[in-house]
């Protein structure tokens, strides 16, 4: 009888053991959320460079499940449910100033209008150490999640259902923003409506006329195919679409330090993708854009713009004034 005890403990120990080496053989799995498509966009194009570089490193055991097109909902949708406790991913790429709603102050200022006079200077604070401190600050304000990396989109332009030639003819005009203060502001210092619709419902809200335009980066604006119901686009330019990807403490103590590792290098591989990229798919879609029909309108003169903006751009900046005045000295 002891025999057969001692024989069957040892079978035990022995699926046990085989059992764990299993699970530890099994890759880990992080669900990666874009709210845009992945063909035709800078943004999925840091998606796919993510995914491969993090695969390459990790032979495999660390894998991305993208979920793009906005599948998992809005950017609100989702940083509510991440910061609410939720696991509906593990990673995100969300415009750089999302994260301003839920405390994130420094972040604001990469939202502030004209701050960017060119992609160099926005380039130039995100391979400075400024831009480590206003990734820490989800961090730093108890958030449970972590920026690892910045990007852009190239800048963010208005477009409408109906002819828009300059700032005079947006008086009174519905237009759609994000549920942020800057962008709020900043379409309300340039005569319109500022109208909060999810980005998911975005085109339906412009084919409907519940707004009558909105403001994405041009390979945004293509790629949702918004030119099919807003086909007037004005290259104000009032903002550079930068943006970055997190990741959930969640997600990022499950992993070792080797794979903590491994994360951050594909994120400097997906920053290097979207520099690489950004100025090719935009030319691209310009190109796409007269073929589709879409009229594209030039501002020459931004100098009224900056003006009528500046009661938004004081507002938010005089908390950090000393640190938005480091960021704007970058690009002199």
């Amino acid at each position: 009888m002891k025999k057969i005890l001692a024989l069957t403990m040892a079978l035990c120990m022995i699926f046990a053991l085989c059992a764990v080496s299993a699970s530890a053989d099994e890759p880990i799995t992080l669900t990666y959320a874009e709210v845009n498509p992945l063909e035709g966009t800078t943004v999925g194009e840091m998606a796919k460079s993510f995914k491969a570089k993090l695969e390459e490193l990790s032979g495999g055991s660390v894998l991305v499940d993208i979920q793009a097109s906005g599948v998992l909902g809005s950017e609100d949708q989702i940083l509510d449910n991440l910061l609410g406790g939720g696991n509906i991913c593990d990673l995100s790429r969300i415009s750089a100033f999302a994260l301003t709603q839920y405390g994130c102050d420094k972040a604001s200022l990469l939202s502030i209008p004209y701050t960017f006079v060119n992609e160099e200077h926005f380039w130039k604070f995100a391979d400075s150490e400024l831009a480590q401190e206003f990734l820490n600050e989800p961090q730093e304000i108890g958030l449970p999640l972590r920026g690892i990396c910045y990007g852009e989109e190239g800048f963010r332009h208005f477009f409408f259902k109906n002819e828009v030639k300059g700032l005079e003819d947006l008086k009174g005009l519905k237009i759609r923003v994000s549920s942020d203060p800057v962008m709020t502001g900043m379409v309300s210092n340039l005569g319109a409506s500022a109208t909060t619709v999810a980005f998911t419902e975005l085109y339906s809200a412009l084919n409907t006329g519940v707004v009558d335009g909105a403001e994405q980066p041009t390979a945004n604006y293509r790629s949702n195919a918004f030119q099919e119901v807003a086909p007037y686009l004005l290259l104000d330019g009032h903002t550079l679409g930068a943006l970055q990807i997190v990741i959930t403490d969640n997600a990022w103590n499950k992993l070792s330090e080797e794979q903590q590792g491994w994360v951050m290098e594909a994120a400097k591989a997906a920053s290097q993708t979207c520099r690489e990229k950004v100025a090719e798919i935009e030319q691209k879609t310009f190109e796409q854009l007269k073929e589709d029909g879409a009229t594209v309108i030039p501002v020459e003169d931004k100098g009224p713009w900056v003006e009528a903006c500046q009661p938004t751009i004081k507002a938010n900046t005089e908390k950090l004034a000393d640190l938005y005045q480091q960021l704007v000295d970058m690009g002199k």
